[in-house]
C-alpha cells in the first residue's frame, strides 16, 4: 500500500473527515443557464416557469442562479433579445456578396438564417409565441429586429423578382420567415443538414409563389345572440377573445363572466370547472376541427394530391372563421390541464401523420420526418399571416392556400 493509500485508509478508520471535492464554476455557466431556460420557458411559457425551476433543472441553488440574473424576466429579456439580434446578424450579407447574383444572395440569406433558427430553436419559440410578454421598451427591440430580418428577405426576393409589387413581397418574405421558424412549433426530429436543406427548399418554393390577385377576405358572420341554454357556447367564445387579446396567464374568470354578461365568476362554474377547463375546451374543439375533416375529404377524392387540396381549403377556411381560436391553439398549449394533454397531443399526431402520409404519396421523396416538418410548416402560415396581414386582401384565403400548396408539394397543385 503506497503512502497516500495507508494516509486515507488512517482516516476512514478514525473517523476523519475525508477530504473536501473542490467544485469550481463552469466557465459557460451563463450558457448553460440560457440554455435550460428557453428549454423551460418553450415547454411551459413564461408564466409557467420559476427561476428555482430552472435553478433545479441545472443542478444549482437559487441562489446561485440570482448570481447571474437579478429576476426571471431578466433571463427571460437576455435569452429572447440574445436570439432575435442573432437572426438579426445573420441576414446581414458580407461586402463579399455585393457582386452575386441576386439568387445566390437570396440562398446565402436564407442558410444564415436557417443555420441560426436550427441552432436556437427552443428560444426560437418564444421569439414567436412569448415575445408579448416583454416589456413594452424591450417588445418595441425584438419587433424592431424581426422587421429588419423579413426586411433583409423582403430585399433579396424583390432583387430576384424586380416585377413583384410591394404587397406580393411582403406577403411571400413573411411566408418564407414562417415556414422556417415553423421547426419551433413542435417537438419533431430531423437532422440539422436535411433539415437546413428542407427548409430552404420549402422557402425557395415560397419565393417562386405567382400569387392570384388579391382579394377582400369577407367579414365574418356577425355573431347572432346566444340564448341562454346556450351560455357554455358563450363563455366559450368570450373566454377565446380574451386568451388571444391578453395572453391566458392575463385573464380571470371574473373577467370571462363579465364578458359574457354573467352577474359573477361563480355562475361560470356552472357549465366549466374553471379557467382552464375552458382552455381545454378550445383546444378540442381545434383539434376536431383538423382531424374530422381528413376521413371525408380522402374518401371524396380520387388521389393523394386531391385530397391535400381539399384539406387545405378547409384548413384556411375555418382558420379565417376562428382566426382567435387559432392563434390560441398555438400559444397556449403550456397552460391546458395535464390531464388533457396527451388527449390533445395524441389527435394533434394522428391529425399530422395523416397530413403527412398524404404528402409523401405527392412527393415519394420524402423521408416521414421530412413530410413532418413541411405539415407543421404549413399549418404556421395560416396563423402567421393571419396575424401580420389580418384581413388585408394581400393575405386572403385562395393565396393562404397556394402558399400550403407550395410548401407541401413544392408546387402549386394540379388542376
Amino acid at each position: 500500500m503506497s503512502v497516500d493509500n495507508r494516509r486515507t485508509a488512517r482516516k476512514a478508520v478514525s473517523g476523519d473527515p475525508a477530504p473536501r471535492e473542490i467544485r469550481r464554476r463552469p466557465k459557460n455557466r451563463r450558457a448553460q443557464i440560457a440554455a435550460a431556460s428557453a428549454a423551460a420557458f418553450g415547454a411551459l411559457g413564461y408564466h409557467g416557469v420559476s427561476m428555482e425551476d430552472i435553478a433545479s433543472g441545472l443542478g444549482i441553488s437559487s441562489a446561485a442562479l440570482y448570481r447571474h440574473y437579478p429576476s426571471k424576466y431578466a433571463l427571460f429579456r437576455e435569452e429572447l433579445l440574445r436570439v432575435g439580434a442573432a437572426m438579426t446578424q445573420s441576414v446581414e450579407l458580407p461586402e463579399t456578396a455585393a457582386d452575386s447574383a441576386p439568387e445566390q444572395r437570396l440562398r446565402e440569406v436564407l442558410d444564415s438564417l436557417i443555420a441560426v433558427t436550427i441552432e436556437n430553436r427552443a428560444t426560437v419559440t418564444l421569439v414567436r409565441w412569448e415575445g408579448r410578454y416583454l416589456e413594452p421598451e424591450d417588445l418595441e427591440v425584438l419587433t424592431e429586429q424581426q422587421l429588419t430580418v423579413v426586411g433583409a428577405l423582403g430585399d433579396q426576393l424583390a432583387a430576384v423578382r424586380p416585377t413583384l409589387s410591394d404587397n406580393d413581397v411582403r406577403v411571400l418574405r413573411a411566408a418564407m420567415l414562417s415556414a422556417i421558424t415553423s421547426i419551433a412549433d413542435h417537438h419533431a426530429t430531423l437532422l440539422a443538414k436535411p433539415l437546413a436543406r428542407l427548409l430552404n427548399s420549402a422557402s425557395l418554393a415560397i419565393s417562386s409563389a405567382e400569387l392570384p390577385p388579391e382579394q377582400a377576405v369577407a367579414d365574418p358572420v356577425p355573431a347572432v345572440e346566444i340564448p341562454d341554454s346556450f351560455k357554455h357556447e358563450l363563455l366559450l367564445r368570450k373566454a377565446v377573445e380574451l386568451f388571444h387579446d391578453r395572453g391566458y396567464p392575463n385573464v380571470s374568470v371574473e373577467e370571462i363572466a363579465t364578458a359574457a354578461g354573467l352577474s359573477a365568476a361563480s355562475a361560470v362554474y356552472r357549465f366549466y370547472r374553471g379557467k382552464s377547463d375552458l382552455l381545454a375546451a378550445a383546444f378540442r374543439r381545434a383539434a376536431d376541427r383538423v382531424s374530422g375533416a381528413i376521413g371525408p375529404a380522402v374518401a371524396a377524392a380520387p388521389d393523394a394530391e386531391a385530397a391535400i387540396t381539399a384539406l387545405i381549403e378547409q384548413y384556411v377556411a375555418g382558420s379565417f372563421a376562428e382566426r382567435a381560436l387559432t392563434f390560441v391553439y398555438y400559444t397556449e398549449f403550456q397552460h391546458v390541464p395535464a390531464e388533457e394533454r396527451a388527449v390533445l397531443r395524441n389527435i394533434q399526431r394522428l391529425s399530422v401523420e395523416e397530413w403527412a402520409r398524404l404528402v409523401r404519396e405527392v412527393r415519394g421523396e420524402l423521408s416521414p420526418a421530412e413530410a413532418r416538418f413541411l405539415v407543421h410548416a404549413a399549418f404556421a402560415l395560416v396563423v402567421d399571416l393571419g396575424r401580420s396581414f389580418g384581413t388585408e386582401p394581400i393575405a386572403s384565403p385562395a393565396r393562404v392556400a397556394l402558399l400550403m400548396q407550395l410548401v407541401l408539394f413544392g408546387r402549386p397543385a394540379r388542376a
